[in-house]
């Protein structure tokens, strides 16, 4: 399968599993995208899968995005199945382990920064080789960023110092794609209704150290920022966007 004419195309999409990476793996393949799903749980990746009207489609990849052999492997079947790729979404993550600066444990730290920064510099090598050597030469990655990429949560410390790294992996991205036609945007996102935000609705600490219930959005409306973005031509591209439930405290947030 190779990509067609328009926006469609390859799109590689981890953490596709759930949350955020499934809602918008579903978005990608019914638009007429061809989706390798990549995460950790080949059952989890195999129920996104299923839940299109265009599964033939949709390629499972069963992905660790922190072993860099498993995230050359993903781009290899990739390459093999499709011929190129069109847009990676670089969104597999783990979210933030909610404890004090003292507290948090090495180990801890290193999860955090395994998974959504080296993680995610793996994921973007490896998109970035395969665009630069395909014909037509090019493509498109957008960065998860979060809005802790732009202000922290009381007790994120490893989760927020990685988002905010990928906001400098953004940038270099898109200057150093230039040359290749690889354009690189990043959307930050606040509070989607997904498993890793349903926390919100029972309270969470604010940064005055008090607990509130905060809103959510629908994280469909995720999905088609992301479309959105996907669908640009190369000569285009949003190299920053936030998208949030309109009522959380991120604006005036401390």
């Amino acid at each position: 399968m190779s990509a067609t004419s328009g926006h469609t195309g390859v799109a590689v999409v981890t953490g596709a599993g759930s949350g955020i990476g499934r809602a918008t793996a579903l978005a990608l393949l019914e638009a007429g995208w061809a989706v390798a799903l990549a995460g950790r749980r080949p059952e989890a990746l195999q129920q996104t899968a299923a839940a299109s009207s265009r599964e033939a489609a949709a390629l499972v990849v069963p992905t660790d995005v922190t072993d860099p052999h498993a995230v050359d492997a993903l781009f290899a079947v990739v390459r093999e199945a499709f011929g190129r790729l069109d847009l990676l979404f670089n969104n597999a993550g783990v979210s933030a382990f909610s404890a004090p600066p003292e507290e948090l444990s090495f180990e801890q730290w290193r999860r955090v920064v395994d998974t959504n920064l080296t993680g995610a510099f793996l994921c973007a090598q490896g998109a970035y080789r395969l665009m630069m050597a395909q014909e037509p030469q090019g493509g498109r990655i957008i960065n998860n960023g979060s809005v802790s990429a732009q202000a922290p949560r009381p007790h994120s410390v490893a989760y927020t110092s990685t988002k905010h790294a990928i906001t400098g992996l953004t940038k270099s991205l898109a200057l150093d794609g230039r040359r290749h036609r690889i354009a690189c945007g990043q959307i930050d996102i606040g509070n989607a209704a997904t498993e890793m935000t349903r926390r919100m609705t029972t309270g969470i600490l604010q940064a005055d150290g008090s607990t509130a219930i905060e809103p959510t959005m629908d994280v469909e409306d995720v999905a088609r920022t992301v479309l959105h973005m996907a669908s640009l031509p190369l000569e285009a591209n949003i190299p920053f966007v936030t998208v949030m439930a309109s009522a959380m405290p991120l604006i005036g947030r401390g």
